[in-house]
């Protein structure tokens, strides 16, 4: 499944739920699925800088060429949010992660709903991920 069809996928979880509790309560239900984060990657540089609660965030390349992510934060809403990220992009090549943007974010409205600090934190966990993958990009060109 390609990043744009998770995004879609995403985004009709979200389709009839039209009051914010209902969307808050289903983030939050995201992020009780998100994998366990390994322990070893409970670095001071896997913390995502600019997020208000304690973010880590790890990215591996796979032998296949795709990142797979790791994400945690103790914040129930926060690791609703980053499990939505990993969702998306875990899986795949660094080129698509790099390529595509996040649309589900605006078309959810999450931007316009979260608090400017829950805003800046989805926006520094993106820039993250795109960095790794950024930075796996560079490895496989080598």
């Amino acid at each position: 499944m390609s990043i744009q069809q998770t995004q879609a996928e995403l985004i009709a979880e979200f389709d009839g739920m039209n009051d914010w509790r209902d969307r808050y309560r289903r983030i939050i239900e995201i992020g009780r699925a998100l994998e366990p984060f390994p322990e070893e990657h409970r670095l001071d540089e896997n913390i995502v800088k600019g997020c208000q609660n304690t973010v880590y965030l790890h990215g591996e390349l796979s032998d296949d060429g795709t990142v797979h992510f790791w994400a945690e934060s103790e914040a129930a809403i926060v690791r609703g949010l980053v499990a939505m990220l990993v969702r998306a992009y875990s899986g795949h090549s660094p080129d698509a992660i790099i390529s595509t943007s996040p649309d589900f974010i605006t078309k959810l409205g999450l931007t316009e709903n979260l608090t400017m600090n829950r805003a800046n934190g989805l926006a520094s966990m993106v820039k993250k991920m795109k960095f790794y993958a950024l930075g796996y990009k560079a490895i496989a060109s080598r």
